[in-house]
């Protein structure tokens, strides 16, 4: 009874009213709930390019392990080259530069290893402040519910 002294267009224009900002709120979380899901997609996408590279980081680690028995080996064949004299000393000059070689390859493979993690930490970083936006939107969200 306390509205009855409104006359019945005002209600029908307050309940019109109400139920625009009803459809407007339905529209508002429509687009929420699609930006929610871009992000989550996009996390995704990153949280899999982070798997590539530490996979790609583990490659390289058993490249270079190989690289260092490689090594290993070639020094061994150094020192028996030495021990045979003269005329293996020549032969022991050969199997030097190819340890130069396998060094260089060595570091090549500890600085491809080195860019490898550093682009994963670019990827982690990248994936974090994802995660803090999607955490913000979920925030922001929550407290545009209540």
């Amino acid at each position: 009874m306390l509205n009855d002294h409104i006359p019945p267009e005002q209600h029908r224009q307050q309940a019109e009213g109400a139920r625009e900002k009803a459809e407007d709120s339905r529209q508002d979380a429509e687009q929420g709930r699609g930006f929610t899901e871009k992000h989550r997609i996009s996390a995704e996408s990153a949280r899999n390019d982070a798997e590539k590279f530490r996979r790609l980081a583990e490659e390289a680690r058993e490249i270079r392990d190989q690289h260092r028995e490689a090594l290993e080996t070639v020094r061994e064949d150094q020192e028996r080259l030495r021990e045979a004299g003269e005329a293996a000393r020549t032969a022991g000059e050969e199997a030097r530069a190819a340890a130069d070689a396998a060094r260089h390859a060595a570091m090549d493979a500890v600085h491809a290893t080195a860019e490898m993690l550093h682009a994963t930490l670019e990827h982690m970083k990248v994936v974090e402040e994802m995660r803090r936006t999607l955490s913000d939107i979920q925030d922001v969200q929550k407290r545009d519910a209540n």
